[in-house]
């Protein structure tokens, strides 16, 4: 599937935000190896510890449907932001642990522009199970 339309399936991913706080909708998809797609978008509450990001939604949909790390093929997110929207420090940190290394993360914005990285690029030396040992 092309990014083009990745990005089309996680704008319909993020009109189901629920955003009152900030007013800031995003919307998020998962491609699995099966061509298969999880989406996800943004919950916040009032308490806002507690809200949940789109690009996290999403990998846990995949997870809770069976899908774990070798079946995941991209990460495509995107919000109406000036320049692409990039994964928070937390959907990083998740993002480094359950998705693959080098799997694409395309982050877009509503004006169509687009930045495509791995993990590895925005989260170097991430925090992993390795460090517990």
């Amino acid at each position: 599937m092309e990014t083009k339309q990745l990005i089309e399936l996680a704008k319909e991913a993020r009109k189901l935000s629920y955003s009152p706080y900030s007013n800031f909708a995003v919307g998020a998809v998962i491609l699995t190896k099966d061509g298969k797609i999880f989406k996800g978008s943004n919950i916040e509450n009032a308490s806002y510890p507690l809200c949940m990001c789109a690009e996290r939604n999403a990998l846990y949909n995949a997870y809770m449907n069976g899908y774990k790390k070798e079946d995941l093929v991209s990460l495509t997110l995107v919000a109406d932001t000036d320049t692409p929207c990039t994964p928070c420090g937390a959907c990083r940190q998740v993002i480094s642990e359950l998705f693959p290394k080098n799997a694409p993360i395309n982050m877009a914005n509503m004006k169509g522009e687009v930045l495509t990285m791995t993990i590895e690029e925005l989260l170097p030396l991430s925090f992993s199970g390795e460090d517990l040992k």
